[in-house]
C-alpha cells in the first residue's frame, strides 16, 4: 500500500491539539503559545509552548512536517543506500519539566519518514537489459520515556503498564522489544547511565504495512497522556525542600548531556537545517551542574542511582496504588 502522508499529518495536528489541551487541564491558569513556521528549503511546523506554569516549569510540544533533497547524515547511519535521496518527515516531539522535583521529565516522539531509494531490475527478458526504479522507502519510529529525580515503584509501574497495554493488541512480542530499545538508546556513554527509567523506543520501523504501522504509531502516540498526567497529577503538590530542588537542576543536566550529545532527532534536526529555537526547546529552563558530585551514600538521591536508574523489569511485581 502506498504510503498516506495526509492521513499522518492529520493524526499528528490532533494529537498536538490533544496533549497540549491535557497538559493545560492539569496546569490549571498556564497556556501554550503557538509559534507557527517556515523553513526554507521546504516544509514548517506549529511549536507550542507553555513556561512558568503552576504545575509545568516549561514544556513543548512541536509538530512538524518538513522536507528536502538530500537526507542528512544522522537519517542515513544505518541506511547508507539512501544517502543523496529527497525526503519528507512529519512528527510531534514533546518534552516536559515539571516544577515539582518528585514530579519527572517525561518525553514522547512520534514521527514518520519517507524517501525514495533506487533499485535494479530487468527491463526486459530478452534484451536482459537493467533499468532504475525508484520505489518509495518509509518507516515509523517513536516512543516515551521517563526521567524521574526522585524514584516511586508505583509511578515507574504505572508508565511501564500503560506502555505494554499500548503495543499489547499488535503482537506480544513488540513491549520487550521496545522496551529493551528504550534503555540501549537513553542511555548517556559518557557517564555510564541511563537517562531515565526508560519506556517505549522503535525506529525504521515497518514490518507491519503501512495501515498496521501507523496503528501501533498510533497507539503509542495516543498512551503518552494517560502513562503521564496520572504521575504528575500525583506528584505536583509534593512538599519539598530547596536541598531537592538543586538534585533535579543537577540531574536535569544529565538530559541536557543525551539531547545534546546522543540524541539522533536533536542531530537529524540541526543536520537539515532545522528551526533551532524548535529542536532545542527540550532542553529545561534551569540546570546546574556541579563537580564530580556523588549524593550522600543512604540518602533518597542515592537510591534514583542505586535502584532507579538501573534496567529493571518493573512489571514483574506490580506495586498496589494506581
Amino acid at each position: 500500500m502506498t504510503p498516506d502522508s495526509a492521513a499522518v499529518k492529520t493524526y499528528l495536528l490532533a494529537l498536538q491539539d490533544r496533549i497540549c489541551a491535557e497538559l493545560e487541564a492539569e496546569d490549571g491558569p498556564a497556556r501554550f503559545r503557538t509559534d507557527e513556521w517556515t523553513r526554507p528549503e521546504g516544509g514548517g511546523g506549529r511549536t507550542r509552548i507553555l513556561a512558568e506554569g503552576a504545575v509545568f516549569e516549561k514544556a513543548g510540544v512541536a509538530f512538524s512536517h518538513v522536507s528536502g533533497t538530500k537526507l542528512p547524515p544522522s537519517a542515513t547511519a544505518h541506511r547508507p543506500e539512501l544517502a543523496g535521496k529527497p525526503w519528507e518527515a512529519l512528527g510531534v516531539s514533546l518534552v516536559i519539566h515539571p516544577r515539582n522535583p518528585h514530579a519527572p521529565t517525561a518525553h514522547m516522539n512520534v514521527r514518520f519518514f519517507t524517501t525514495k531509494s533506487a533499485t535494479s531490475a530487468p527491463s526486459s527478458e530478452i534484451e536482459n537489459r537493467k533499468s532504475e526504479i525508484v520505489n518509495p522507502v518509509w518507516w515509523f519510529g517513536g516512543g516515551f520515556d521517563l526521567t524521574p529525580y526522585y524514584g516511586f515503584d508505583e509511578d515507574c509501574a504505572h508508565w511501564h503498564r500503560t506502555a505494554r497495554d499500548a503495543v499489547a493488541p499488535f503482537g506480544a512480542s513488540f513491549h520487550p522489544r521496545f522496551k529493551q530499545a528504550c534503555d540501549d538508546y537513553f542511555f548517556l556513554k559518557h557517564r555510564g547511565e541511563p537517562r531515565g527509567v526508560g519506556g517505549l523506543f522503535f525506529d525504521d520501523f515497518n514490518e507491519l504495512g503501512f495501515e498496521r504501522s501507523f496503528a501501533l504509531t498510533r497507539a503509542v502516540g495516543d498512551a503518552f497522556i494517560h502513562a503521564y498526567r496520572p504521575i504528575v497529577a500525583r506528584r505536583k503538590a509534593t512538599p519539598h525542600t530547596d536541598r531537592e530542588r538543586q538534585w533535579q537542576l543537577y540531574r536535569r543536566g544529565r538530559y541536557v548531556e543525551f539531547n545534546l550529545v546522543w540524541d539522533r532527532g536533536t542531530l537529524f534536526g540541526l543536520q537539515s537545517g532545522g528551526r533551532t529555537e524548535s529542536i532545542l526547546m527540550s532542553l529545561p529552563p534551569l540546570v546546574r551542574w556541579d563537580y564530580d558530585y556523588k549524593p550522600a551514600p543512604g540518602s533518597p538521591e542515592a537510591r534514583l542511582h542505586d535502584v532507579f536508574l538501573k534496567p529493571r523489569d518493573w512489571l514483574a511485581a506490580e506495586p498496589a496504588g494506581f
